[in-house]
């Protein structure tokens, strides 16, 4: 029951166990003063956590400020965050209290913590550890008492190897951590979101509200949804704004999802599929390339079986006409008839069997189709690995490891 007043209470939409799970763990660890480290794709809600963790703690009485880190520019994000003396800087004509020592009390929310400086990720360091710090510009050690809860949408583990990120600053914050589902793991979901968009925006707007017809519906849960709920509510509300129907089809739906058509990589999709079933996504990519090799092995046997019947055979003319017909489409009858009596089939164009076989050997190479396969991926995304690792349906920390594997910088 409470799961349910906390979302109601903050307006989150879905039942997925995933998101369950993180809620809980933002119920259970609000009462302490443990730093908390949100991670999840961009979109996803992950502000709604920091909310319900103060909310839900002994500091609900004091100061809640939320920072994006991101959006401030390097110069001035010391003088932001722990204040800063008059005459600290050019611009500085006045002391100025910074968010550590107005939140004193209370919660500060550090969003997308991962862009911020090194030299200010010392700062912060020395808040988290001895809760002091010292304004820009002045020698004087300040104390405050903040709870600090950090979010990213990215992998901070690739930074920390990267050395943009401190490695005892990390774990500094993930004391506990909170990992939020994007949008196409809890696709049940889905529908739920776009009705309550749907539903406010015509309220809002006093209009009458969108809904989708069954197909529209199928194809709203199998988009991939980059931009996770943003994007969700951001078409909802174009549709409903732009279009002059309230029912709205699968074709109509379709033309507001980018690349909803584009060519996907083959894939296996089951929803029992999970880390803890394969090592890493490439296993099933490995699967349709043994099927395929297996499917090569079979036909090689074949041609195999019709040579060594040799010329004249009267099983070769009689049963393997048909088949080798199959085989050659192309050829004409002088070069079937060829085949039926010598076992061979050559042409100006073409080799033996033999080298046949070897061509597809080496076409078959698990490790260069990968490569290949990353090499245009990232091409396609212009080095984005973010981007290629979606379009190749892998997790971007596999993209990076398999990146340094195949030495591909």
């Amino acid at each position: 029951m409470e799961l349910q007043r906390v979302k109601q209470r903050f307006g989150i939409i879905g039942n997925h166990p995933a998101l369950n799970r993180a809620i809980d763990i933002a119920l259970q660890v609000a009462p302490t003063d443990l730093s908390v480290l949100i991670g999840g794709e961009s979109g996803t809600g992950k502000e709604f956590f920091p909310k319900i963790i103060h909310q839900y703690s002994s500091r609900k009485h004091g100061t809640y400020i939320a920072v994006n880190c991101g959006a401030i520019p390097e110069g001035t994000i010391d003088s932001e965050l722990f204040g800063h003396e008059k005459g600290a800087f050019t611009g500085a004509t006045d002391s100025r209290k910074g968010y550590f020592e107005v939140a004193n009390g209370g919660t500060i929310f550090l969003d997308e913590v991962a862009e911020l400086p090194l030299s200010t990720q010392v700062r912060l360091l020395r808040v988290l550890e001895t809760g002091e710090y010292l304004r820009v510009g002045s020698s004087k050690e300040q104390k405050t008492d903040v709870r600090v809860i950090a979010a990213t949408n990215i992998n901070i583990i690739i930074s920390v190897q990267e050395n943009k990120f401190r490695e005892d600053l990390y774990y500094r914050l993930n004391t506990v951590p909170i990992t939020v589902p994007s949008l196409r793991d809890r696709r049940e979901d889905i529908y739920l979101l776009f009705r309550k968009f749907a539903s406010d925006f015509a309220e809002k707007n006093r209009m009458p509200q969108v809904n989708l017809s069954d197909e529209a519906r199928i194809i709203l849960s199998n988009y991939r949804w980059p931009g996770n709920i943003r994007q969700l509510k951001n078409i909802t509300e174009q549709i409903s704004i732009i279009e002059p129907e309230r029912e709205i089809g699968g074709e109509k739906l379709a033309q507001y999802l980018p690349d909803y058509q584009r060519v996907k990589l083959p894939a296996l999709y089951e929803k029992s599929i999970n880390e803890q079933t394969f090592n890493t996504e490439r296993e099933i990519l490995y699967k349709i390339l043994f099927d395929m090799k297996g499917d090569m092995h079979d036909l090689k046997q074949l041609v195999a079986e019709i040579i060594d019947k040799g010329p004249g055979g009267a099983d070769l003319h009689d049963n393997n006409a048909s088949i080798i017909e199959k085989l050659y489409p192309t050829s004409d009858p002088s070069e079937v008839a060829a085949v039926q009596s010598t076992g061979h089939f050559t042409t100006n164009e073409s080799h033996n069997i033999l080298d046949t076989e070897e061509i597809v050997e080496e076409s078959l190479s698990l490790e260069e189709k990968e490569i290949e396969m990353i090499i245009k991926a990232l091409e396609k995304h212009k080095g984005k690995r973010k981007y290629a690792a979606e379009e190749l349906g892998i997790s971007e920390r596999t993209l990076y490891r398999k990146i340094k594997e195949h030495n591909l910088e």
